[in-house]
């Protein structure tokens, strides 16, 4: 109570406790800020000072109109995980982009798809630079400001979040810099706009330390060639440097001396050799027994854990269980598997490092999918389906995506699915979690440049892993390629994927790499122990996406390198065996093929074909299931889920439309019209028996001022002379009028 008192009456914004003394920070109402120029002559400034002063760090970074805000705050007691909890919320602000929420409540929400993404984002940029032994939990929030809707503020906010984490006291081995890559017309654009972006065969965000060391990954290509892509991130991480610099200097200038982390506790030498010999020789017989599979090898571990753990508690009934536990893991398991791999280089279920698992693949599983198909690589196996259905059944994003990416609704997405049964867990089933969601963006990036732009449906391809031993996403994308193709959707060519792992010799005085190993189609412990897991998609001829998650404070850009020439080697192999199973989009058309046309119809007869309120749609619908949709210039899209049920409402529409020959009217000619109803405004008139009623308005029933049509004594089943002046070009409506047959009153 006395603390906040005092921190309330002066200057002080934040206390912290060290052991018996305090440790006082003072606020400071001056402000700093860099600015960070690109080659391409574009700056991004970053400020400090200005906002959220009771916050541990605070930035704001600042490109064009787009401003984004971030702040990192971290508890000082540690938590009682092993891990860090790091939590980042990006939230996109209709404010900021001077719009009002379209929801119900005019408020915003939950988390969109966009922002989850983009908060993983930011996680996997920052996490990897934190030290080994912080485990308190830190939250990292980001305040959209302003969007101008031409420069995105993703990176805005990688950048910010480094900065506010660098000049806090919050321990972090940064910064890093971020910068997005496109390429258009052969050249590479650093942080392109919102319009260059969609026509860049490139989009690639690459996150960066200083000497060249990449952090982070992620992006998605139009099946772009692996020397253009290599080429852009070497340029990206050369940009990244500039990022880096700035931000030291801001640091130097305004940050806060860091917190002394307090040393974590371990277990004693004693211990440790207790450990190593009860278990070093049984844990390396159970990684060296290649005929073990996933839940065999789990189970075996599992059970000299438990054996070892005990007997050592036995011997040292004083110390933690946990810290028996945590020395287990990270000294004993750990340590072997990764020094058998150096040793052998053979890895824990027998193969090379390079070599892939069996494939297995099946098309046409189930008649009434209209696609599907079922991809195994070695106990990673995923079920695909496609379901194509109308333009209607597009994707429509919120009001701030489209702002910032310039699309307005998306014809192809793909939902990805991870029961708990896939490794053999009870879990929860429900809404769809943020790893799932990150997996299946990833698969739909790799899959998206391969189809068509003209295709006439919307296609929802599904992919529920049944079994999971690492790079589920990847097989997702192989098995995805494999379902479109047996739907018959013209892809350009088939897809496929890869995650390619790291085992490194990281000396952590001086933050280098001695020696390493790729392992090529990563398995689920090696993601688990190793140090990287880079997934990389494509065709034959280029890569469509990639992600890169590192967990070492990053990589040279030689092993990166190396990586994605691994992975365009193994891509290649398992696109020849996919080709043994379809190569090629089915060319004949299934039975259960959804069938889509266009029809024109004229302005006149929109109202019959549509009806009072829809009415006639809707009744179509339900009948035959086929849908009709309005598009541009008096075209109407049918979409009809079969050939049958095509036919059966063309017949319908034509007799909606009764498409008997009307006389043909001749302008300026003089007809007899039947009244068929009288109105305020009017008379409803007939020149023919199958006619729609037609108004002639008061205006042009006579010379004189017309109120009321009962003034000039005119009667239902009364017949009149009008002339036809044609149709209104906008509206369709015949225009009539009985007032120029009539003499001008003198």
């Amino acid at each position: 109570m006395f603390l906040r008192k005092f921190r309330r009456h002066t200057n002080i914004l934040r206390i912290t406790k060290d052991s018996n003394s305090f440790r006082f920070f003072a606020g400071s109402s001056s402000s700093a800020e860099v600015d960070v120029s690109f080659s391409n002559g574009k700056n991004i400034r970053i400020s400090t000072g200005q906002y959220a002063r009771l916050a541990d760090g605070c930035a704001v970074a600042t490109l064009g109109d787009t401003s984004v805000m971030v702040t990192a705050v971290s508890k000082s007691k540690p938590s009682q995980s092993n891990f860090l909890p790091l939590v980042v919320d990006y939230r996109q602000k209709s404010a900021a982009a001077g719009r009002i929420p379209t929801n119900f409540f005019r408020r915003e929400l939950g988390p969109s798809e966009k922002e989850i993404l983009t908060s993983r984002l930011i996680d996997r940029s920052l996490r990897p630079l934190f030290p080994e032994n912080f485990n308190c939990e830190t939250q990292i929030i980001c305040n959209m400001l302003a969007i101008d809707g031409v420069n995105n503020p993703d990176i805005l906010s990688i950048n910010a979040a480094s900065a506010a984490l660098a000049i806090s006291d919050i321990p972090w081995n940064g910064p890093i810099g971020a910068v997005r890559l496109g390429f258009l017309d052969n050249e590479i654009l650093v942080n392109p706009t919102r319009k260059q972006l969609q026509h860049s065969d490139l989009n690639l965000i690459v996150s960066a330390t200083k000497r060249n060391l990449v952090v982070m990954l992620e992006g998605n290509a139009n099946n772009i060639l692996m020397q253009d892509l290599l080429k852009a991130i070497k340029t990206g991480t050369k940009e990244a440097q500039h990022v880096v610099n700035s931000i030291e200097k801001l640091q130097k200038q305004y940050g806060k001396p860091k917190r002394e982390l307090e040393a974590k506790p371990g277990v004693s030498e004693e211990v440790v050799e207790a450990l190593q010999s009860l278990s070093e020789m049984r844990v390396k017989e159970v990684l060296q027994n290649f005929s073990l599979d996933k839940l065999q090898r789990d189970v075996a571990l599992t059970e000299i854990r438990q054996d070892v753990l005990e007997k050592v508690k036995v011997n040292f009934p004083d110390l933690d269980p946990s810290l028996i536990g945590d020395a287990y893991n990270n000294l004993i398991v750990k340590k072997m598997f990764r020094d058998l791999i150096f040793k052998t280089d053979i890895r824990c279920d027998g193969r090379k490092l390079d070599e892939l698992r069996k494939i297995e693949c099946q098309v046409d599983l189930y008649k009434p999918l209209h696609g599907s198909a079922m991809f195994r690589r070695g106990q990673t196996q995923v079920f695909c389906t496609v379901t194509l259905d109308s333009s209607d059944s597009a994707l429509k994003l919120d009001t701030l995506s489209m702002l910032t990416s310039g699309v307005k609704e998306k014809n192809f997405f793909l939902h990805y699915e991870f029961p708990p049964f896939a490794t053999n867990e009870v879990g929860r089933v429900g809404p769809i979690g943020r790893r799932e969601m990150g997996h299946g963006a990833l698969a739909e990036k790799g899959l998206a440049p391969i189809l068509p732009d003209d295709f006439p449906f919307t296609v929802r391809l599904t992919s529920e892993v049944l079994e999971s031993n690492g790079s589920s996403s990847m097989a997702s994308v192989c098995g995805g390629s494999l379902a479109l193709m047996d739907a018959g959707v013209p892809v350009t060519t088939p897809a496929a994927g890869v995650a390619i792992g790291l085992v490194t010799k990281y000396n952590k005085d001086n933050k280098e790499i001695e020696d390493y190993r790729l392992l090529t189609d990563l398995l689920g412990i090696e993601d688990y122990m190793g140090d990287m897991d880079f997934k990389i998609a494509g065709t034959k001829k280029g890569i469509t996406a990639l992600q890169a998650d590192i967990k070492i404070p990053g990589l040279p850009l030689k092993i990166v390198m190396e990586s994605i020439q691994k992975a365009t080697d193994a891509k290649t192999k398992i696109l020849q065996i996919m080709n043994d199973t379809m190569a090629a989009p089915r060319s004949e058309k299934k039975g259960n093929w959804p069938v889509s046309e266009q029809m024109e119809v004229e302005p006149h007869k929109r109202a019959k074909l549509i009806g009072v309120g829809g009415v006639n749609m809707k009744k179509l619908f339900v009948e035959t299931g086929v849908q009709v949709n309005y598009l541009e210039d008096n075209k109407f899209e049918i979409f009809a889920p079969s050939e049958s049920a095509m036919e059966e409402a063309k017949e319908i529409i034509t007799k909606l439309l009764n498409t008997e020959k009307a006389p043909e009217l001749e302008f300026g000619g003089i007809y007899p019209a039947t009244i068929v109803e009288i109105r305020d405004i009017g008379v409803m008139v007939k020149l023919y028996p199958e006619m729609p009623p037609a108004l002639l308005h008061n205006s042009q029933l006579d010379q004189r001022k017309v109120a009321h049509p009962t003034a000039l004594d005119l009667k239902v089943g009364q017949e009149i002379q009008v002339k036809y002046f044609g149709r209104d070009p906008v509206s369709g409506l015949m225009r009539l009028s009985r007032k120029v047959l009539q003499a001008t009153p003198k």
